[in-house]
């Protein structure tokens, strides 16, 4: 029961970081990919889609995004989504294709990347320690319940934290990678 609880944790573990390394592909650092536009949401016919489901996203160059939107009627949805988004980026329409030129980063704006990066990070260290804490009292529960002894269940307990420990210098690492990134271009 309790290698279950463990493994389960782990596996949420893994998915937070997941999400995290997801979030940072959406940031700008200098390049042209189309996963920046991952979180851009588009209203067509009434709800709000994911703009990579509405248009083909290319790059052509490092520095720029061609969007080609398979309804043509919804170019101005997508230059309105993405004038909405905090990727600080201004599009071109030609009536056909928007163009994204992707801007070489200024100073000032690395630095709120930067605090973005951290801020995403220390977001995922509070999901990771929450799973922590839901684990803990799980084995708390069982311990109360006399289904495990009082020593398996502080041996448990630490093996959770150093799975914990171990999840959280993953996020460290991937965030100053990131951070690196941003900053060196």
């Amino acid at each position: 029961m309790i290698n279950e609880l463990i493994k389960d944790a782990e596996q949420r573990m893994v998915k937070t970081n997941d999400v995290l390394k997801k979030d940072y592909a959406s940031l700008r650092a200098g390049r042209a990919t189309p996963s920046l536009l991952d979180n851009v949401q588009v209203e067509y016919y009434g709800s709000m889609t994911p703009l990579n489901q509405v248009a083909n996203i290319q790059t052509p160059e490092a520095r720029l995004l061609i969007i080609q939107p398979w309804d043509k009627t919804i170019i101005a949805d997508i230059e309105k989504a993405i004038m909405k988004s905090e990727l600080g980026l201004t599009p071109n329409n030609d009536g056909i294709v928007i163009r994204l030129p992707i801007p070489q980063l200024t100073q000032e704006r690395r630095l709120e990347i930067v605090k973005q990066v951290k801020k995403k990070a220390e977001e995922a260290k509070v999901g990771i320690r929450n799973i922590r804490r839901d684990v803990n009292d799980q084995i708390k529960a069982l311990e109360k319940d006399k289904e495990v002894s009082e020593d398996e269940a502080k041996k448990s307990q630490d093996n959770v934290q150093k799975i914990t420990d171990k999840f959280i210098k993953d996020i460290d690492e991937i965030a100053s990678i990131k951070e690196k990134e941003i900053v060196e271009l």
